[in-house]
């Protein structure tokens, strides 16, 4: 629909993006939420997986556990604010 404006062409400063991770229970072994992170970061640069994972539209984005909890905090904090700025309530 390429007659159609983009909603970042109205709302200066506009992102949303769906994302997937996958995560441990808060009390895994350091050792191995290191291994988990490393092996799927390997499976994710595998050629055959990353050409499956494009033909599903999906960019994977291969980060450190650390740098995944920040992510994590930071779409958090962003929706957060979008939620009581829009004064949206549960139902």
């Amino acid at each position: 629909m390429s007659e159609l404006p983009a909603i970042a062409e109205f709302l200066p400063g506009y992102e949303a993006t769906g994302w997937l991770g996958i995560g441990a229970p808060k009390r895994t072994a350091a050792g191995i939420v290191e291994r988990l992170n490393a092996e799927i970061n390997a499976a994710l640069a595998d050629p055959a997986i990353a050409a499956r994972l494009d033909t599903m539209g999906i960019e994977p984005t291969p980060m450190t556990s650390a740098d995944f909890g920040k992510f994590i905090a930071a779409e958090t904090d962003k929706w957060a604010k979008v939620i009581a700025f829009a004064h949206i309530k549960p139902e």
